[in-house]
């Protein structure tokens, strides 16, 4: 799941972040451009970091903006890896099974595109046809990729731990947080305010940021987790941001790539970042015959995931109390070299006893949920087996310990996994 996630985050994705934003006067196309040495500077004021080599830019159309990221895509992500990567979102029940991820991902950031840093070509693009305020505010953002990037390198920030999907959410979080929270300062300072001394304006901000209203029907149709996936990083990465800097001062802004975040929880709950609490890395179970499977991905899943499937297939409420108490996440797909069926290894970890039994239970939500039918075969209080719509299935509680094969192909499996 983490390359989709880079590929979409490589756009600026600006619902309602415009709030801030003086109303533009229409002037000559660079004028926009012409601005950028003073944007600069009041970034290293703000910032302490320097820029150190001028940044190439230039407008792009919304067609170019759609040829972009279909080049993109074919550039980094395989055929297979990119079939892997949706077979996950749909074996959890995130998308819908006809769902055509790479399709709608580049529709849905055509759609919302204003500006975004190409940090592989080290090359800034403005869409042509966005507002003048919001190309303005799109182009602070962009302009705090940039900085960035001559001092960390994003490239190889955003690279490190593949298999860390919740990791790499984690450090895309930090990209765009800092990005958007300087975008933010900008414009306050503007109007004579500043983050630092109005939290209400940096929860005002976060807030904004996490409604569409109306402006984007394609990003308003998108099913849950890819609306939440794309603005995790600017809502929630802000208010990480804004944390780190009101512990650390100026020297947050090298603190956070310096010592990256390790999940989506230190980045919900910064003072488990300040604690250096990391997540449990839970064993998974395994199929009887693993010599007929071969892997399609691994990876982690977080606190930010379980919140979303919580909140899909259960409830806000439940997804609130509960997705805090996340400890650790692990998965696995495999596929059958014959039939071509896919299995899930699903694992998780919890605070203690009583809140994995509590997630034992919703979790059989969720299978009905995401299942148009599901048969138990076997409904004990801590085992829950039998057949959903892509095979059988066996669910078990162990301790602080909840884990799940689903997709077996035969009843022969289930039974094995059963013992």
């Amino acid at each position: 799941m983490k390359k989709f996630l880079a590929i979409c985050l490589l756009l600026l994705v600006l619902p309602a972040t415009a709030v801030l934003a003086q109303p533009a006067v229409q002037e000559d196309r660079q004028q926009l451009f012409r601005e950028i040495q003073v944007i600069l500077a009041d970034l290293q004021e703000i910032t302490g970091l320097k820029p150190l080599k001028a940044v190439p830019h230039e407008f792009i159309t919304k067609p170019q903006v759609k040829q972009f990221l279909e080049d993109r895509i074919k550039e980094e992500i395989k055929p297979e890896e990119l079939r892997a990567e949706e077979l996950t979102l749909k074996k959890f029940g995130f998308v819908p099974q006809d769902y055509d991820l790479k399709g709608a991902t580049i529709e849905l950031l055509t759609e919302q595109a204003a500006a975004f840093y190409d940090y592989r070509k080290k090359r800034l693009y403005v869409i042509d046809s966005a507002d003048d305020a919001l190309q303005q505010v799109a182009l602070v953002h962009e302009l705090a990729h940039a900085l960035a990037d001559q001092h960390f390198n994003l490239d190889k920030y955003i690279q490190r731990d593949n298999e860390n999907d919740d990791g790499a959410m984690a450090r895309l979080s930090v990209m765009e947080g800092q990005a958007t929270w300087l975008m933010s300062e900008y414009m306050a300072r503007k109007m004579g305010m500043s983050l630092k001394t109005a939290p209400a304006l940096v929860e005002l901000m976060g807030q904004q940021m996490g409604t569409s209203a109306g402006q984007f029907p394609v990003f308003d149709k998108a099913p849950l987790y890819v609306r939440e996936a794309l603005l995790f990083p600017y809502t929630k990465g802000l208010l990480f941001q804004n944390a780190v800097l009101t512990k650390d001062g100026q020297a947050a802004f090298t603190t956070v790539f310096q010592r990256p975040p390790a999940s989506t929880q230190q980045i919900l709950h910064p003072e488990k970042y300040f604690a250096g609490d990391k997540p449990t890395e839970p064993p998974l179970p395994a199929v009887s015959a693993e010599g007929d499977y071969r892997e399609l991905a691994k990876g982690s899943i977080g606190e930010f995931d379980h919140s979303i499937l919580l909140r899909q297939y259960v409830g806000k409420d439940e997804a609130a109390s509960l997705a805090p108490r996340w400890r650790g996440g692990s998965y696995r797909v495999l596929e059958n070299k014959k039939d071509k069926r896919a299995v899930l290894e699903y694992s998780s970890e919890w605070a203690d006893a009583a809140t994995s039994k509590e997630f034992f239970g919703l979790y059989r939500k969720v299978l009905q949920g995401k299942w148009k039918t599901m048969e138990a075969s076997v409904n004990e209080e801590t085992r829950l087996a039998g057949r959903g719509d892509d095979g059988y299935f066996v669910l078990r509680l162990s301790g602080n310990r909840v884990t799940s094969l689903e997709g077996l192909s035969s009843l022969s499996e289930e039974k094995s996994a059963l013992r």
